[in-house]
């Protein structure tokens, strides 16, 4: 029986991030989420909108009281999206990942830039890497805080 591993977007509450790719910063943030997003081979627009709706809304910032209870919404912060296909690799057997689970080229990068349009349709700033290059991403992360999400909740 395997796993069912769909859509992952690693989120890091930061203060500020950015991301460069051939000694050209293509993206870059301050207050608000470093967002990593694999896209695995059986996902779909129904997961990547349940991820979009989930990272809009989910309260991970501070509120005036130091809880968090507020979104990226409710802040006005901004969001630094970048491809992670890694995230979807099957490390379970051997000592070399699989990636064989991510999604196709084609596939990957027109639900990373549905993703990144989502964010932007619910009033998100969004900068991004650039898909499929050789990327540094820099940041600081706020807290730390970190979430993994997965389009398995939906």
């Amino acid at each position: 029986m395997g796993c069912a591993q769909l859509m992952i977007a690693l989120l890091q509450r930061v203060s500020r991030a950015s991301v460069t790719v051939e000694n050209r910063v293509t993206g870059e943030i301050g207050p608000g989420l470093t967002i990593l997003l694999g896209v695995h081979q059986d996902d779909s627009e129904v997961d990547c909108n349940f991820l979009v709706e989930k990272t809009a809304t989910l309260r991970i910032f501070n509120d005036n009281n130091g809880r968090m209870n507020r979104s990226i919404i409710d802040t006005g912060g901004s969001a630094l999206v970048v491809s992670q296909f890694t995230l979807v690799a099957d490390w379970r057997k051997g000592r070399r990942p699989s990636y064989t689970h991510a999604a196709a080229p084609e596939k990957a990068e027109r639900l990373y830039e549905r993703f990144s349009d989502g964010l932007r349709a619910s009033d998100v700033q969004v900068e991004n890497g650039v898909f499929g290059a050789p990327m540094a991403v820099s940041l600081v992360n706020d807290g730390p805080v970190t979430f993994v999400l997965d389009s398995r909740g939906k």
